[in-house]
């Protein structure tokens, strides 16, 4: 196979999984700083001991994320090494800035947020539980500013010619704000707010199922439910600046979101559909006319760019970008769905009753990880063939030295090792819920005022 195509697949393996992760501890984060907030306010033990259980489990999450994601700054050394040269003064920058800013202010805390209950107040525990959760948020903006510069390049110049050409920032904070940061970032917040929301529901429901932990479950999903129903709201608001802001900086990938081929013509919006990307066309598709010209413009009959404006050689994979996006937009309907019918639900009195409402919600939890992995193949195949939008090829920030066989060894390895440890994390995590919330943590003595 080829080695370019290897290099791409192992790269996906390892950041598709090691992006399991961090959405659930942002999230989870998140979801700390409130409930333990409803213990200090209330002095209800409920919410210490939820906050207790949910802590377990954040450090579990916490630790495979660590784990996993440096196997993919390995990466850029070995796979991508003109790619690393050439985004390396950039990059520099801003992943030490979430190394600064982020990891180390997370990780110096959890300690404390983790084995800290019998040895701090509880304010400061409190305090080491939002720095937590700001650490876990530090880190994905730095992470989307990096990746947002590949998407929309600003704030640099070139420095050198051919192979030894890389771009050094000229301008920090126009590189940091660079003209789809805000709009990607906001979108990633939120997709990670779902994740552990709906991981909260999940779990929370199974045990309303199980009539275990009933008033621990019922706590729980009742905040869920309330970040949940903002989250996926205000997703659908952020994907729609996003992708006004994907056909401002990246037509031709807007184009491939919805398979529009006419150079300039009013576009339609498609509901589902198979692109034939030799005959240029959307095979078995419902489609919506005007639709999108009214979304991007607020006037359904304004010409939209399409792929027919873009050499062939400069388009991206269309239908590999049609597919997950509209995958990605329909699983975030169905999760707005299902948090504001829990809502509605737990409004009229009924949502603990309902055993089929009950068993959508334990399962929903795939719904937020199966949502961001998509957004994230459409957003990075859709950059395509760039890996730096309309300055590096990705086929030019390939290593020289590296073999197919190399990656294939690797590839193989990596997704053996992976596949264990995913089967690892399940045994652990799947022991910390089946031994649910402790009695212990009801026991307020051992939390010092």
């Amino acid at each position: 196979m080829d080695v370019l195509l290897l290099s791409r697949l192992q790269f996906a393996l390892t950041i598709a999984f090691h992006y399991i992760f961090p959405p659930l501890s942002i999230g989870l984060g998140l979801i700390l700083v409130i409930m333990e907030g409803r213990y200090l306010k209330t002095k209800n033990p409920l919410y210490q001991q939820m906050t207790r259980f949910w802590v377990r489990i954040f450090g579990l999450i916490f630790a495979m994320g660590a784990a996993t994601g440096i196997v993919m700054e390995f990466q850029f050394g070995t796979n991508w090494a003109v790619y690393s040269r050439y985004v390396g003064d950039v990059f520099g920058s801003a992943l030490a800035a979430e190394g600064i800013f982020a990891f180390f202010l997370e990780s110096g805390f959890l300690a404390i947020l983790l084995f800290g209950w019998n040895r701090v107040s509880s304010k400061i525990h409190f305090f080491s539980t939002i720095m937590v959760a700001l650490g876990a948020h530090f880190s994905a903006i730095w992470i989307v500013v990096a990746n947002s510069w590949q998407q929309t390049p600003s704030g640099h110049h070139i420095v050198g010619l051919g192979a030894n050409a890389r771009a050094e920032i000229v301008d920090f904070w126009q590189m940091v704000f660079n003209p789809s940061a805000l709009d990607r970032l906001s979108h990633v917040l939120m997709g990670a707010w779902q994740a552990g929301a709906f991981f909260v529901l999940s779990v929370s429901a199974f045990y309303i199922l199980r009539k275990k932990h009933v008033d621990f479950a019922k706590a729980s999903i009742k905040i869920a439910l309330v970040v949940g129903v903002f989250a996926s709201t205000m997703q659908l608001i952020t994907g729609d600046f996003s992708a006004r802001g994907v056909s401002r900086s990246q037509p031709a990938k807007m184009a491939a979101f919805e398979a529009h081929y006419p150079a300039s013509a009013p576009a339609s919006l498609y509901l589902f559909g198979w692109v034939n990307e030799k005959e240029e066309k959307v095979r078995f598709g419902a489609k919506i006319p005007g639709l999108l010209s009214f979304l991007l413009y607020g006037d359904p009959a304004k010409p939209v760019t399409g792929l027919q404006a873009f050499p062939p050689d400069r388009r991206p994979p269309v239908n590999i970008v049609f597919q997950t996006y509209h995958a990605m937009i329909a699983i975030g309907m169905g999760l707005i769905l299902i948090s504001w019918g829990g809502i509605l639900l737990w409004w009229r009195r009924k949502l603990f009753n309902l055993k089929w409402f009950l068993w959508i919600c334990v399962f929903s939890v795939l719904g937020p990880q199966l949502a961001n992995q998509l957004g994230w193949f459409s957003a990075e195949v859709g950059r395509q063939p760039y890996i730096v939008y309309n300055l590096l090829l990705t086929s030019q920030g390939l290593s020289q030295t590296i073999t197919s066989g190399q990656v294939m060894a690797s590839l193989a390895i990596f997704g053996t090792i992976y596949f264990l440890l995913f089967m690892v994390f399940i045994y652990l995590l799947n022991g910390k819920i089946q031994h649910g919330p402790s009695t212990e943590d009801l026991v307020m003595e051992g939390h010092r005022a």
